[in-house]
């Protein structure tokens, strides 16, 4: 089943919050709509989990920050359903559409494929060169352009080993469907090695599998979880796994710390939402995709944040060092 709905932005109020992360963006002469009629964006997300939610959310919110302030957004969501994706696709080709925004890899891909003469923005993307999105993150080359949330892995991994230095395992579960997903397993395992920890790998083909695989990956010492749709839509499963195992859980986004993982390193999904608004914005107003480089939101350093959750760590059978939970910008979920 889809989901559907049509909104309006209105033109009064940005929050604060909004005009923060527009600040962040390296773009963005603010704008009106480019003409008097209302501005038609359809809006597609694989699943709903909180991370991709916030991705919609910054592009809606710094579109309004922007100037386009006469919107109506068709938003859809398959909820991992192919067949239904597909659907959507099609239906996103037939409307009159000013500008298509797709939200994970799959829906990119998904879009790319039936709509190859409108403008697509693409946002939580890991590698859009590998899914055949574009020729490269310099020169897309084609109708693609956007954000990528090409992750900090080997950050991401030595955060692991900060917070538990005897690490010599560590376990990934990852949906073999998603190409983003097999892509950030085999970086960790680069990245671990380098730092001396073997990996060791399950695959899932549904969010239904997650705890199944989890369970199967006895003997690690953490689990990692990437920008995976299918793994992060089920995080609680494997969360629950770990705890069983008394071991942590690092995660690729936030809203996972709140939902049970010890901590993770992160690119704040807010910003990449507005980010990908901030090239909506160059191409309504006449740029190419083609020429509009992909934003690695990795290189952004101001949208990277640490978040710790000390009562979830407890759970998992580790502390959390003084060294990490004191550096600078941390956010601490509360217990």
């Amino acid at each position: 089943m889809t989901h559907s709905r049509m909104t309006r932005i209105a033109a009064a109020g940005a929050s604060m919050i909004v005009l923060a992360s527009l600040a962040s963006c390296s773009t963005g002469t603010p704008g009106t709509n480019p003409s008097s009629t209302t501005l038609h964006i359809g809006i597609a997300q694989i699943v709903s989990h909180p991370s991709l939610d916030a991705i919609r959310a910054g592009f809606e919110d710094c579109m309004g920050t922007l100037g386009y302030t006469d919107v109506a957004y068709d938003e859809q969501n398959p909820q991992g359903d192919q067949a239904a994706l597909t659907s959507i696709a099609n239906n996103f080709k037939a409307a009159k559409l000013d500008l298509v925004v797709a939200i994970t890899t799959p829906v990119a891909q998904a879009m790319a494929q039936a709509i190859p003469d409108r403008s697509i923005i693409f946002a939580g993307v890991t590698d859009p060169v590998s899914a055949g999105l574009v020729n490269s993150f310099e020169a897309p080359g084609g109708n693609l352009t956007g954000t990528s949330d090409y992750p900090p892995i080997d950050a991401q991994i030595q955060l692991i080993k900060d917070i538990k230095p005897d690490v010599k395992t560590i376990g990934v579960v990852y949906a073999s469907s998603e190409v983003n997903a097999e892509v950030q397993m085999n970086l960790a395992k680069d990245a671990a090695a380098k730092l001396g920890i073997d990996l060791k790998a399950a695959a899932v083909t549904t969010s239904a599998e997650v705890a199944q695989a989890a369970a199967s990956l006895k003997g690690v010492d953490a689990f990692y979880v990437g920008n995976d749709n299918t793994v992060v839509s089920a995080v609680e499963a494997l969360v629950q796994v770990a705890e069983q195992q008394q071991v942590p859980v690092i995660a690729a986004d936030p809203d996972s710390v709140t939902r049970g993982a010890t901590a993770s390193y992160a690119i704040n999904q807010h910003d990449m939402g507005c980010q990908a608004a901030t090239l909506a914005d160059k191409v309504l107003k006449g740029a190419s995709p083609a020429t509009l480089p992909v934003v690695k939101m990795a290189d952004l350093t101001d949208s990277l944040v640490l978040t710790i959750n000390p009562s979830a760590a407890a759970l998992q059978g580790v502390t959390i060092p003084d060294s990490v939970s004191s550096r600078p910008g941390t956010v601490v979920v509360p217990s």
